[in-house]
């Protein structure tokens, strides 16, 4: 039989935040389901005392990427559940939260590969630059470890249920307002925002019960500090999203 261990609360590790996101998405609404959905979600990970020491970041600028674990600092909850419903099965089939990437789960903590952009010092802070994440603003950064094609790649994986990222995406028009307003945004605070805005909308953020239901609804999905408006319309020929106002 084997043997059960366990450990004491009092020996149990205490776990201190390497690192603080500040992110371009600033709520859960609008962030991808996954990373790499989007290249151009852009975030900063403010590094914390006492780990915000260059040495301990050395020979990291050689990795192109990361993984990152992390909290879902806002979905933590007194009690677990042992199924969820995936958004990828249209929230309506029911999984094991081990067989999901649920944010809601026991000890909430997420996963994920991120491309590094690098380290850099700004107004006396250590910053690591990172994209194609699925960060929301102010998530803890428990552990970064570079990732490591050979041994984290592997060609023959599957799920089974999740073969592969989302194909189905929805075509974007930017109204003459939207558009006006980019245009007048400095590209240097809002890097590629066109494209990150194209990206979010795209993939359909809304809850899967409410898909097909409420295309005059109008929803907003704050994006560094602007909340971009949008609405989907759905015609005979095809879906559509319809950006309204970037502002």
């Amino acid at each position: 039989m084997p043997r059960h261990h366990s450990i004491p609360a009092s020996d149990a590790l205490a776990l201190s935040p390497i690192a603080i996101t500040s992110s371009c998405f600033k709520d859960k609404f609008g962030v991808p389901r996954q990373p790499g959905l989007t290249r151009y979600a852009r975030a900063d990970l403010i590094i914390q005392p006492p780990y915000n020491r260059e040495d301990a970041f050395r020979g990291l600028e050689t990795a192109s990427h990361l993984w990152l674990i992390f909290q879902f600092h806002e979905a933590v909850r007194a009690e677990w559940r042992p199924v969820v419903r995936p958004p990828r099965l249209g929230g309506n089939q029911k999984m094991g939260v081990f067989a999901s990437r649920s944010p809601f789960r026991p000890n909430s903590l997420g996963l994920s590969v991120v491309r590094n952009e690098g380290l850099v010092r700004a107004d006396g802070q250590l910053l690591l630059r990172i994209s194609d994440h699925d960060l929301i603003d102010g998530t803890p950064i428990l552990d970064i470890k570079p990732y490591l094609p050979f041994a984290d790649s592997v060609s023959d994986a599957g799920l089974g249920w999740a073969e592969s990222a989302p194909t189905e995406r929805l075509d974007v028009i930017f109204l003459p307002e939207a558009e006006a307003q980019l245009a007048n945004l400095p590209a240097e605070q809002y890097p590629d925002l066109k494209l990150l805005i194209t990206d979010v909308v795209s993939y359909d953020p809304r809850p899967s019960f409410r898909r097909g239901r409420d295309e005059e609804r109008i929803y907003g999905a704050h994006l560094y500090d602007l909340n971009v408006r949008f609405r989907f319309m759905n015609d005979r020929s095809k879906k559509r999203v319809e950006v309204l106002t970037v502002c």
